[in-house]
């Protein structure tokens, strides 16, 4: 029996940035031709990093079970998308090393959109809130995000449509033979 090789697409960045949209769109093309799973930073939070706040220590925590979850399904040959917005570059780089050590392909995507933009997606009022102090530790307000240095594709979601985004990671999953048949 052919097993398919699996894989972690993380993707990252600011609330709003688009990961979930992205995320999901690319679980609807690839689940027809490959086992792929979603892991949803949200999602996460509910129902596996359930109290944990966000101290840095406990974001960085966070990012190792996703990593962790992520590295199990993929080493079974499922497509794992992570969409997280994991604001610590080190603990972004520490997934992708043991990713590495387990042979399992790792492909990050850094969703980039300026923080005027986010604030005018935002149907929560997170950003309002955080700009007002009334948020404390907010990442990209009160709290860090470091971009990623050298991801594999960028995303401008501010100026470019879900589709191109889409296409450029397809792509990119195509080139390393990951996309399915």
């Amino acid at each position: 029996m052919r097993r398919t090789a699996g894989f972690i697409l993380w993707l990252t960045g600011l609330s709003g940035a688009g990961k979930s949209t992205l995320s999901r769109a690319l679980r609807e093309q690839l689940e027809p031709v490959r086992p792929v799973e979603l892991l949803d930073g949200d999602e996460v939070r509910t129902w596996l990093s359930r109290g944990l706040g966000f101290s840095r220590e406990d974001r960085e925590e966070n990012v190792r079970r996703i990593s962790h979850v992520a590295l199990l399904l993929a080493r079974h040959g499922v497509g794992v998308i992570v969409a997280a917005i994991s604001p610590y570059r080190g603990s972004r780089d520490e997934a992708r090393q043991r990713a590495a050590a387990a042979g399992v392909p790792f492909v990050e995507v850094y969703l980039q959109a300026p923080l005027d933009v986010l604030i005018a997606r935002d149907v929560k009022g997170l950003y309002r809130k955080a700009l007002a102090g009334e948020l404390a530790d907010f990442t990209g307000v009160s709290a860090p995000y470091e971009a990623p240095e050298h991801p594999e594709v960028i995303v401008r979601s501010d100026v470019e449509p879900v589709e191109a985004g889409l296409e450029r990671v397809l792509d990119t999953l195509r080139a390393r033979g990951l996309a399915g048949t």
